[in-house]
């Protein structure tokens, strides 16, 4: 019974993660590529844990073994679904009684069970030490609409290490963020996540990433991490208001009309009720430049006070062309080597 520590069972130990937790445990917070099979149920789970606080220990055990024996057939058939190599990392939340009775129970199947030793609590440990761990950052910022992002991927199709914070917390960052992406994870997830997309980038080689506040949407950047952004060089990529304008107009058109309505609302206290009042009727006119021009001012505003005490390398551009404007972030840069 091979019993992994955290490191090595992410990346020496084979086999797809199997995580016996229950759904809701899952749900919360999963190891990155990890297929949920649950021991038990959540209700399951919760008459089990009661029974531990008000009745006993063995009790529990007791009531689990009832629930276990029922399922064994279809927890090693639904095993073999997500493992046809039947070879798998397992663990639950700890790697106490759950994991070793589906480890138990998969061996006795014919399985090769490699075991995370201390179980998900040891990943979560994993993962908040590694927004602690000194990383070299190059942070990318601009005003809204400069197409950050899209530099950003440009960047790494050049070869360049990126981490897409936005990507991994399915928002873009500002009150229109929420605009054609998935459901945000939740904070556990994201920061899971987070952590696994860190683990892969080189230690020996600067990591570019876009300059954000510390919430993208309703997820918060873990305070270690954000701290080495705020530290971090920070190149700024200055295009022209009218070019961004015509940017996010092209964006935004894109989207439903009253998702946008919506997004306006929601800066209605900040915009103030006359500009709110004129970028709804832009809206409902399909007069995308009004709209954003109006909504801009506001965030202009916000983000040029955020630069305020913070050296920057600023990279003048003459508009929002993505490729153009990465050769440009990239030799300001490395004035030396591009």
């Amino acid at each position: 019974m091979p019993r992994y520590p955290i490191t090595d069972f992410l990346t020496t130990a084979a086999g797809p993660i199997l995580d016996v937790r229950a759904p809701a445990e899952y749900a919360q917070g999963h190891i990155p590529g990890a297929l949920s099979l649950p021991l038990f149920t959540d209700e399951e789970r919760a008459r089990i844990g009661t029974t531990y606080k008000q009745v006993s220990p063995e009790k529990a055990v007791l009531e689990g073994l009832d629930f276990f024996g029922p399922k064994m057939r279809a927890l090693v058939e639904q095993a073999k679904k997500l493992a046809p190599g039947q070879e798998v990392r397992l663990h639950c939340w700890r790697g106490g009684m759950r994991s070793g009775a589906v480890l138990w129970l998969l061996e006795l199947a014919g399985f090769q069970v490699n075991l995370l030793d201390k179980g998900y609590k040891d990943f979560r440990h994993w993962a908040l030490a590694e927004f602690a761990r000194p990383r070299q950052l190059r942070v990318l910022g601009g005003y809204t609409g400069s197409g950050k992002t899209a530099v950003l991927h440009a960047l790494a199709a050049q070869g360049e290490p990126v981490l897409d914070l936005e990507k991994l917390a399915n928002h873009l960052g500002s009150s229109f963020g929420a605009l054609g992406q998935p459901p945000q994870p939740t904070q556990e997830q994201f920061e899971n996540d987070l952590a696994a997309a860190l683990a892969k980038l080189p230690d020996d080689r600067p990591i570019w990433v876009e300059d954000e506040s510390r919430s993208i949407g309703g997820l918060g950047i873990p305070a270690p991490f954000f701290e080495q952004m705020r530290a971090a060089p920070l190149v700024v990529l200055d295009v022209p208001q009218a070019a961004r304008v015509q940017y996010l107009a092209a964006d935004y058109g894109r989207h439903d009309a009253g998702e946008l309505a919506s997004a306006v609302l929601r800066l209605r206290k900040r915009l103030g009720g006359l500009v709110t009042k004129e970028a709804l009727g832009a809206i409902a006119d399909g007069d995308m430049p009004r709209m954003v021009e109006l909504v801009l001012a506001y965030y202009d505003k916000t983000y040029g006070y955020g630069l305020t005490d913070r050296p920057a390398t600023t990279v003048p551009a003459d508009s929002a062309d993505v490729a153009v404007n990465a050769a440009l972030v990239r030799a300001a840069a490395n004035p030396r080597t591009v």
